[in-house]
């Protein structure tokens, strides 16, 4: 991806939208309230994703305002929809800027954070809810959740401790899919895996493309045991229905991005048999493991507040949830006057804040505070509705 061209594109179709948010982004902090903008894929491709985070932030927001809010002001999430397009994301950006935010949150997908970011290099702080980008240290750009390449890690040792050691990729060719592909290179090259796993085929596709028949057939007469297909929403859905279509019945693990009830639901007609699901450590979780009691408690308390809205914690708690208590958190301790440099000096120095998904170390894992001990496997449970886990936090799976 080149983000400078992206940046020059002209596209008169997309300047009536970012005026339509003009008014509400120059507005800047309203009376007794702190605004945070955040820019989500509200609408396009990735839509499910955006959605979800939007509805975890809003209930993020009760919480936190049920909680004294930002400095006795009420804490207001302001969303803007940048249609999963970059450049789209790139201009709304720019308008919110002129308010000369403490912080701005999102986008959720590879592709647009990676837009965002140039924005972003002498502040504001940006918070990306796609644990796909990897921030430079000491940076303004923060990315929330495990990493792709400690989730990768987590669905290679699974598979590699169950006996699946041939494997074939199926990625797309943007950003998403090529971070896929130097992140599942990367794992490969771990000790563990070394001589062990086998990559023996790989394929790519357009994410507009609405078949994958070719690539199908070749990845079933590859010999492949599993597959590792990075990509989230409709691109994902095509990789499924090619699977039923070329009738090629293997596991399967796109990204942790759709794991989702909406997608799930939306997909049920042709989800694969053996979908393995990449997750950070919300979901309620078995006996078994055992997590760390505040962990245990972060997440109780999510539970309830999701629970007052109606909502069940997904793919998008995940990513948004930990990532908004950071900030409040920061702003909370800084005050409602807190500057960039001081919000990203605040997260800089966390090294024991417990979230939904683990305890956060930023000193240990600069830009994000997880490390590989925070991703782990799931499956969706379609009768219960619900995700279950398959392995402990790690990868290595239940009862090993």
């Amino acid at each position: 991806m080149h983000i400078a061209r992206l940046i020059r594109i002209p596209c008169a179709g997309l300047i009536g939208a970012v005026a339509a948010v003009a008014t509400l982004s120059s507005a800047g902090l309203a009376a007794g309230t702190y605004d945070i903008n955040v820019v989500l894929p509200l609408t396009g491709s990735a839509a499910f994703v955006g959605q979800g985070q939007k509805d975890t932030l809003s209930a993020l927001e009760d919480q936190i305002n049920g909680t004294g809010g930002i400095g006795g002001q009420k804490l207001n999430f302001i969303f803007h929809d940048d249609q999963t397009q970059p450049q789209l994301a790139v201009q709304l950006t720019s308008q919110v800027l002129g308010s000369r935010p403490a912080v701005v949150m999102g986008s959720s997908l590879v592709a647009m954070c990676l837009a965002m970011a140039p924005l972003m290099a002498n502040g504001p702080v940006q918070y990306c809810l796609s644990p796909g980008i990897h921030p430079k240290a000491a940076s303004y750009v923060f990315s929330t959740s495990s990493s792709s390449t400690d989730q990768i890690a987590a669905v290679v040792r699974y598979y590699r401790m169950v006996g699946w050691t041939k494997i074939a990729s199926l990625m797309t060719t943007d950003a998403s899919g090529q971070d896929g592909d130097r992140s599942l290179a990367a794992v490969l090259q771990y000790p563990e895996n070394k001589g062990k796993m086998q990559l023996v085929i790989q394929e790519h596709f357009n994410p507009s493309d609405v078949s994958v028949a070719a690539q199908m057939a070749r990845i079933k007469g590859s010999g492949a045991q599993a597959i590792v297909a990075w990509t989230t929403g409709a691109p994902a859905a095509t990789v499924f229905r090619g699977m039923a279509q070329e009738g090629v019945d293997l596991p399967v693990a796109p990204t942790s991005g759709n794991q989702t009830f909406a997608a799930m639901k939306q997909w049920q007609a042709f989800l694969p048999k053996h979908l393995i699901l990449a997750s950070a450590l919300y979901p309620p979780h078995p006996p078994g493991v055992k997590l760390d009691p505040r962990v245990d408690s972060a997440q109780q308390a999510m539970y309830a507040t999701l629970k007052k809205r109606g909502l069940k914690a997904d793919n998008m708690v995940a990513t948004s949830w930990d990532g908004g208590l950071i900030v409040a958190s920061g702003l909370r301790k800084l005050g409602s006057g807190a500057t960039a440099a001081q919000l990203r000096q605040y997260i800089n120095g966390l090294t024991d804040f417990p979230g939904v998904d683990g305890i956060y170390d930023f000193k240990k894992y600069p830009q994000r505070g997880l490390g590989q001990e925070s991703a782990t496997v799931t499956a969706y449970d379609a009768k219960t509705v619900s995700w279950t886990w398959l392995s402990q936090p790690g990868g290595a799976p239940l009862g090993k």
